[in-house]
């Protein structure tokens, strides 16, 4: 596969993540909780990965360089 075949996603909704969240906490396997809501595995434990590291399943802040130039400069 090359990385050209490699789609970006949207992220999920933050009902749809405490969906898995309540799922995991009622018991379910991470494969039961995959397949019941048609998302990847690999996408549910990262969802219940960042809620045992954080306690949220909100969406964080990410990394990056931060804007050359500020909104208000921009809008000009």
């Amino acid at each position: 596969m090359t990385s050209a075949c490699i789609m970006k996603t949207k992220e999920l909704t933050k009902q749809v993540r405490d969906k898995v969240v309540e799922k995991y906490e009622a018991g379910l396997g991470y494969k039961k909780i995959s397949r019941a809501l048609n998302i990847s595995l690999s996408t549910i434990k990262s969802i219940i990965r960042k809620w045992k590291e954080y306690g949220t399943t909100a969406n964080l802040p990410r990394g990056g360089r931060p804007p050359k130039l500020k909104s208000r400069t921009r809008r000009k």
